[in-house]
């Protein structure tokens, strides 16, 4: 179902019709992700946006209903999770907090670091939270990890079965490499149970208002989250969530964001909401184009950006 633009901080629907339009556009130059057989079959002219700030209602735009598996996005969620379970000793005993300049699921990357991931948002520092996850199996790990989520977000995640099948099918060679790299290193035990946690916490769907109330556990304070945890997850997306693009981003844009391979894109405005978007065709990086075009445009006409 299309939503139809109300006016927000000026904006009149006309505009914010215009951009979307726009990002349909650039969208046709991506990639749609085939490695994964069920995120193949997306259409790349699916574009949705919600805007959630504090002092509006929610402004939801596109295609609203559309839902999609979290991937990557789940991320940031499994840190503030871990350490509002454990704590940031725990946590960062297991991950570092630095940028990587290599791509999301690099192996070279790790060997460089001794096996210690660079931080929570690429593949072996999520693969190495996921295994300080509690639950005797994936599918309790996730389980934990999803109602703690809705339980504090007041979002409807859940467990895409079709999608975890998909992601299975394909075995995914170098996610076990990386566990076996963490795992020699000290990082990491239970493999084959890390690795299955993994795949369903990526799994994990919802739409981009479930997205958008997962962004509001970062944004506002919250009597069950420390501000501190907040404030951490928000510094590693800030430096880390868009990979190698995100210094580009934190100077252009000036927002903690993370992505997702499946086309979903957060973005926290602290103190203030989030900005929730999903679009399938990524560029070269794994990134959502329409998504960054959309968050540029209403960050800039907001005046959402951290850095003033």
């Amino acid at each position: 179902m299309q939503s139809s633009p109300p006016q927000v901080g000026g904006l009149a629907p006309a505009t914010l019709e215009s951009w979307m339009n726009e990002a349909r556009a650039k969208a046709i130059a991506g990639r749609i992700p085939t490695y994964i057989p069920r995120l193949a079959i997306a259409d790349r002219r699916w574009l949705a946006v919600q805007l959630h700030l504090v002092d509006h209602q929610p402004i939801t735009l596109g295609d609203v209903d559309q839902s999609f598996a979290l991937m990557s996005v789940v991320k940031p969620f499994v840190g503030l999770f871990l350490l509002d379970r454990f704590g940031h000793e725990a946590v960062f005993s297991r991950v570092g907090m630095l940028p990587s300049d290599q791509p999301f699921h690099s192996i070279e990357q790790l060997a460089v670091d001794g096996g210690f991931p660079r931080n929570p948002m690429i593949n072996s520092g999520a693969i190495a939270l996921a295994g300080c996850l509690p639950g005797n199996t994936g599918e309790s790990r996730c389980r934990v990890l999803c109602e703690w989520l809705n339980l504090h977000s007041g979002a409807r995640l859940w467990l895409d079965l079709d999608m975890l099948a998909s992601v299975r099918s394909v075995g995914n060679e170098t996610n076990r490499a990386i566990a076996h790299r963490l795992a020699e290193a000290g990082y990491l035990d239970a493999i084959e149970t890390t690795l299955d946690a993994y795949n369903h916490i990526c799994c994990l769907s919802g739409t981009v208002d479930d997205l958008a109330r997962l962004g509001m556990l970062l944004a506002c304070p919250h009597e069950k989250i420390a501000a501190t945890h907040q404030r951490t997850i928000n510094a590693l997306m800030l430096t880390c969530g868009l990979y190698e693009t995100s210094g580009h981003f934190a100077v252009q844009v000036g927002l903690p964001a993370k992505s997702g391979v499946s086309g979903a894109l957060l973005a926290v405005v602290p103190r203030r909401g989030a900005i929730a978007c999903y679009s399938p065709a990524l560029d070269n990086v794994g990134n959502s184009i329409a998504g960054l075009f959309m968050v540029e445009q209403l960050t800039r006409s907001l005046n959402l950006g951290i850095f003033g």
